[in-house]
């Protein structure tokens, strides 16, 4: 569902047209303080903000963005733009989110990737160590071989998931 938040009459317009173009639901707020309190509410892929609003009321705008959660904002200058306009910058929007979030995801995963790997390496050379260790008892020296094998098949596990 996605909130539409400007006060023209040509709202209805917008909304049915953003419905057509994307096949999701669209409400409507005519102002920013009924749409801070939809955003309260309900959650939205995207709210469209008219840049008029924004300009003229700037706490109330911020209010807003803070229950956004992870809606895409966008803004739009009614005034100048026509739905046709509206339907491409929420497009571009969700094109952009989709990029970022596929590079954070990208990032987080080789961030995690790496501290593993930092990790089984640390555990490998531990236990290289221990076993190395003269009068080590049978039996820890067994636990200790299970605990290295298991850190091997991990790093190769970790290896193929690059």
């Amino acid at each position: 569902m996605m909130l539409l938040v400007t006060p023209l009459e040509k709202s209805k317009v917008c909304a049915a047209m953003l419905q057509e173009a994307t096949g999701e639901t669209v409400a409507i707020a005519d102002s920013l303080l009924q749409a801070t309190t939809l955003l309260r509410a309900e959650l939205y892929t995207a709210v469209i903000f008219d840049q008029n609003l924004m300009e003229n009321e700037p706490h109330e705008i911020e209010v807003a963005f803070e229950h956004l959660g992870a809606a895409i904002p966008v803004q739009i200058n009614f005034a100048i733009s026509g739905p046709e306009r509206l339907v491409r910058d929420l497009r571009a929007a969700k094109r952009r989110r989709q990029r970022e979030e596929a590079t954070a995801r990208k990032a987080a995963a080789g961030a995690l990737h790496g501290k593993v790997n930092e990790t089984v390496t640390t555990l490998l050379l531990n236990c290289e160590l221990a076993l190395g260790t003269a009068g080590l008892p049978a039996a820890t020296a067994g636990h200790l071989a299970a605990a290295y094998e298991m850190a091997q098949k991990l790093r190769a596990e970790i290896e193929v998931c690059q």
